[in-house]
């Protein structure tokens, strides 16, 4: 190929190359890369067609050399295919010779298109690390601008903009994005699972197939998989070359893998639209539809192992929520497994004081305090406090809240937005609000609730009011958001059409007025616990419900996974009771205290019901986390690769390397006894490090480890050693009984 000079940038990370390759179409190389994230990302417009990725991975000594990518990687002709064999660009389409899953479509008078999109402008945005084409399929009046960045954190993430420039409306019924990767990515990693057992972890190779994980319940849901993984076969968390996408979306969504005979492998993802969601009117028409659809934010990233790309995704979410690292995250206590509906003053206030004495800082009254809500059958929609478990007076709702904050606490308080019972004053007020497939047939109810209609303005505007009065009155600090219906059947009695992209627009505005109408609030997205994770609700969101089991054992597995997406700190982890409300599992208090330490600490505990000893013990480890909690909001989350299923080594490392937080978790009895040495990784190789158990753990009793004699290093000295030994070797951890844990730090010397 031949090439000319590359074009002048500003911004030494983005470069831009034209030549012509061997068959003497024009070619335009685009390089994106972030040296201080280790990485960078390519694409060729060849001729006239949409981009191609012809590198992701280290940035290269030579990116001029990306024109020559052309010629190495464009397919021949081969029998039996068309005149040109398939090799996909992000945005494949039956033009292009693509024959693998459909990934655009759109419909005019009901008679769907197939477009060949033709690039007419390539831009850079040298400040941003962004690259902007524009297309159009002219004859067919169909406009695409297609946008993809590389952030400062490492990740690559690509959106487009459909747009109608023809007679009539353009129906987008679909816009799946993708990356191609390397053709040695055959091992896919997805997550699923059910409520109190989310995002458990799968692995299968891809094969010439599509494998493709789709979320169609109005929320990414229980069983998503927060991210699709390919990698070298058997990459793990420590090591092996491995590409993952995630759709910011927290309506239906699709992740996907799709490979087959005639190209390499390539992840995609994007929106589930239903038929007559997006509806775009004819340029210069009058009307409410839009005139444009713009996709979610598809994320790609890549990484050597799983650590480096969940590290990726935290750096991103951090940058977006740089208020949550000016104050400590605050131990909150919630009172939904204290008390569940009994509300009642004088209990509330006395598990305040208790709460207040085990180190909380914030205080969280979940469901029942508004309406006729005396169980989970009715009153959803009614948001107004109960007056008759709230009388005026001194024990109000309002002179909890006051009280709540004169012990220097925080208040927060439960609300399910987006739900309405039909057994409610608001129901029966605006039987229209509720969301129905027909005129006279509900959806199939969940937990005796439906959807409120929040496309509806009116019921946008009466939700949002009742939301923004209360925070003003109550002083709220924090809200936790719950959503514990499945969105199915979603069709708006306003608009006749679904309305699950409209609902979860919606959503966000509600989240972002509030945010912006009270400046310090924070909210939590909770959906039956964790089944809206996703960075579309991350980007308002200051924390997560990572489960609606506290059961330590079960957060081994739900905790690690969803760390690969969500930074600890914005993870809520509650301490609970034993047995645990969810499984009836008996575990020990230690065990749940160091699972939940691994995030945003909590208590969902009647401390009323506790010996004094729980308690001392309990305000100990919330003054432990506390020392630590900074390192937790700013630190690199790393986990081991382990041959043995019975245990699991999880860690934090703090910025600049100096020190780390380390549990230990032995889940099950280990095929050796004891337990054989874990790695510890994240460590500088070069430098010297104190090993030590933190205090709260360092005195093990018998119903803790099962040793008969004393390890040499779990004692206040430690033990000293170097990052690589570390690294390689690692120590052994004190034998433990099954389902226990302990945690240990290593301080740079």
């Amino acid at each position: 190929m031949t090439a000319t000079a590359p074009m002048a940038m500003n911004d030494s990370a983005t470069q831009m190359f034209t030549g012509v390759a061997a068959d003497g179409r024009a070619v335009k190389a685009v390089y994106l890369s972030r040296p201080r994230a280790d990485v960078a990302f390519a694409v060729a417009v060849v001729d006239h067609d949409l981009p191609r990725v012809v590198h992701w991975g280290r940035p290269l000594a030579h990116p001029q050399a990306l024109l020559n990518m052309v010629d190495a990687l464009q397919p021949q002709r081969v029998s039996g295919a068309l005149d040109e064999t398939q090799w996909p660009s992000v945005l494949p389409t039956q033009a292009e010779s693509w024959t693998g899953a459909t990934r655009f479509v759109a419909r005019r008078n009901d008679v769907e298109l197939f477009c060949k999109f033709t690039v007419g402008d390539v831009r850079v945005d040298d400040e941003s690390a962004a690259l902007i084409v524009s297309a159009a399929d002219e004859e067919q009046g169909v406009a695409l601008a297609w946008t993809c960045e590389l952030t400062a954190s490492g990740l690559v993430r690509q959106r487009a903009e459909v747009r109608n420039t023809g007679e009539g409306e353009l129906a987008v019924d679909k816009v799946e994005l993708g990356f191609g990767v390397p053709a040695g990515a055959l091992e896919v990693l997805t997550t699923s699972g059910h409520h109190l057992r989310e995002r458990h972890p799968q692995r299968q190779l891809l094969q010439q197939e599509r494998i493709e994980r789709v979320s169609m319940t109005g929320r990414p849901d229980f069983d998503a998989s927060l991210l699709l993984t390919i990698g070298v076969p058997g990459f793990g968390f420590e090591r092996g070359e491995a590409y993952a996408v995630h759709t910011a979306w927290s309506g239906n969504s699709v992740l996907a893998a799709e490979r087959n005979a005639y190209s390499q492998g390539q992840i995609s993802g994007g929106e589930v639209l239903l038929g007559g969601e997006i509806i775009l009117r004819e340029p210069g028409a009058a009307g409410t539809e839009p005139d444009a659809y713009a996709t979610p934010w598809v994320y790609g990233a890549y990484g050597d192992g799983l650590n480096e790309i969940a590290q990726r995704f935290h750096a991103q979410i951090r940058a977006q929520h740089p208020e949550l690292a000016a104050k400590p995250r605050p131990v909150i206590l919630n009172t939904w497994e204290a008390v569940y509906f009994e509300h009642d003053f004088d209990t509330l206030k006395a598990l305040a004081d208790k709460a207040n004495k085990s180190g909380v800082e914030r205080f969280v009254v979940d469901d029942g305090w508004f309406g006729s809500r005396r169980d989970d059958t009715k009153a959803l929609g009614d948001w107004q406090i109960s007056s008759q478990v709230w009388p005026e007076g001194d024990k109000s709702l309002k002179t909890l809240a006051d009280y709540v904050h004169a012990l220097g606490m925080e208040f927060g308080l439960w609300f399910e937005p987006e739900m309405i019972s039909p057994d409610s004053d608001a129901a029966r007020a605006h039987p229209d609000w509720i969301v129905k497939p027909t005129l006279h047939r509900l959806p199939m109810q969940g937990r005796s609730q439906q959807v409120i209609d929040l496309s509806n303005p009116e019921a946008f505007a009466y939700v949002l009011g009742c939301m923004d009065a209360l925070v003003e009155e109550l002083g709220i600090d924090y809200i936790k958001w719950d959503h514990n219906k499945l969105v199915t059947e979603a069709v708006s009695p306003r608009s006749g059409r679904p309305m699950v992209h409209a609902q979860t627009v919606s959503v966000y505005e509600i989240f972002r007025r509030l945010r912006r109408h009270h400046k310090d609030l924070e909210i939590e997205s909770c959906s039956s616990g964790g089944g809206r994770i996703d960075l579309g609700i991350l980007e308002f969101a200051s924390r997560v419900w990572v489960s609606d089991c506290v059961d330590p054992v079960e957060r081994a597995t739900i905790q690690r996974y969803t760390s690969l997406l969500v930074p600890p700190e914005m993870m809520g982890e509650h301490v609970g009771a034993s047995p645990a409300h969810s499984t009836m599992r008996a575990t020990s208090q230690e065990l749940r205290m160091a699972t939940a330490f691994f995030g945003h600490m909590g208590i969902e505990w009647n401390l009323l019901k506790q010996s004094a000893q729980s308690l001392d013990e309990l305000a100990a480890w919330v003054e432990a986390f506390k020392a630590h909690r900074a390192d937790f909001a700013s630190g690199l989350v790393v986990h081991n690769d382990s041959l043995d299923p019975a245990v699991q080594l999880d860690g934090v490392v703090c910025a600049d390397g100096s020190r780390a937080v380390y549990r230990f978790t032995q889940r099950t009895t280990s095929a050796t006894y004891p337990a054989a040495p874990v790695r510890l990784p994240g460590l500088d190789p070069a430098a010297m490090y104190r090993v030590r158990p933190l205090a709260v753990n360092r005195d093990l009793g018998s119903d803790i480890t099962n040793a008969q004699s004393p390890s040499g290093w779990w004692n206040a000295e430690g033990v000293t050693l170097d990052g690589r030994t570390l690294q390689t070797y690692g120590l052994r951890v004190p034998s433990l009984h099954p389902a226990q844990a302990v945690l240990f730090e290593t301080l740079r010397q």
